[in-house]
């Protein structure tokens, strides 16, 4: 434990360097303009949309931890797993890494109910079967929709169901415990939130593209966010969207615009979360009461 403990500061800045030396290889092959132009095409309207959706994304988010942590036995009030998710979402983004926001939620959420490991294990299963579900309906959807990774995504179909069928078989037990409808719907309306965001992104960038077409390279972008190397969410986003737009018979100038403007709304939508850790600093006990263990 010592040992996987010493080595996490050393993983958090690799990740964080990873997606810096992503970041500088683009910003060599495409110039400083993509960039530039991802900031200051944003308007009012982009800004209210990406609030909008973000306030749906950590609304479902907070529910689906909420169903996730009931049946692990923890009661959680939805205002307090609303606030928390918040402030973990603005961590994410403002922190190398992209994942000090999760740790920041599961190591307080465990001291609030008095088990660290409890707090740990209910974030870390909501954050898995989320984003496995999120993976599955991005695969499938990339596999209908017209795009450079269509053949891909469905070969990778198989390859992928074998693995998870077996492994759901292995741990029937428990995955037969877990909320899986709730928690597939509500990360279908997270994909959807996430999406809606990026496409006005790629709008306010000045892409002009259809929406089918669209669609399946802005998916490409948001799922490349799951990649480890990244300098909170930054480097794997940009260089997948330049690949994917220009493949796609559009420029890879426009790919890292879109996912510049995506990354800054992204910022946008997460600002709440630092009125939370405002409140926090002003009222230490509000956001934390009210949590508790049933046997």
């Amino acid at each position: 434990m010592t040992a996987s403990r010493s080595n996490r500061p050393f993983w958090g800045w690799a990740r964080a360097i990873g997606g810096f030396a992503l970041l500088a290889v683009l910003l060599w092959r495409v110039g400083a303009g993509p960039f530039l132009a991802g900031v200051r095409r944003i308007d009012a309207v982009a800004i209210g949309v990406a609030l909008a959706a973000g306030a749906l994304t950590t609304v479902c988010s907070a529910w689906r931890w909420r169903l996730v942590a009931a049946r692990l036995g923890v009661s959680l009030p939805f205002p307090r797993a609303v606030a928390a998710y918040y402030r973990a979402q603005f961590l994410n983004t403002t922190l190398p890494g992209g994942i000090a926001g999760d740790v920041h939620r599961a190591v307080r959420h465990g001291r609030s109910i008095g088990d660290v490991r409890l707090g740990v294990r209910s974030v870390a299963v909501e954050r898995i079967a989320g984003q496995a579900v999120v993976v599955a309906l991005g695969v499938v959807l990339l596999a209908l929709l017209p795009s450079p990774v269509r053949g891909y995504a469905r070969y990778a179909l198989i390859p992928l169901a074998v693995p998870a069928g077996v492994l759901a078989w292995r741990q029937r037990r428990r995955i037969a415990e877990m909320p899986w409808l709730g928690v597939a719907g509500l990360s279908a309306v997270i994909l959807a939130g996430h999406l809606t965001t990026f496409v006005v992104a790629a709008r306010t960038a000045g892409a002009t593209a259809s929406l089918t077409r669209l669609l399946p390279l802005t998916l490409c972008a948001l799922l490349a966010m799951m990649l480890p190397l990244n300098l909170a969410g930054w480097g794997p986003r940009e260089g997948v969207a330049a690949w994917a737009f220009g493949a796609a018979g559009l420029t890879a100038e426009q790919g890292v615009a879109t996912a510049v403007t995506y990354g800054v709304l992204g910022l946008a939508a997460c600002l709440p979360g630092a009125l939370v850790l405002l409140a926090r600093v002003l009222k230490p006990s509000t956001l934390d009461e009210g949590v508790a263990v049933h046997g």
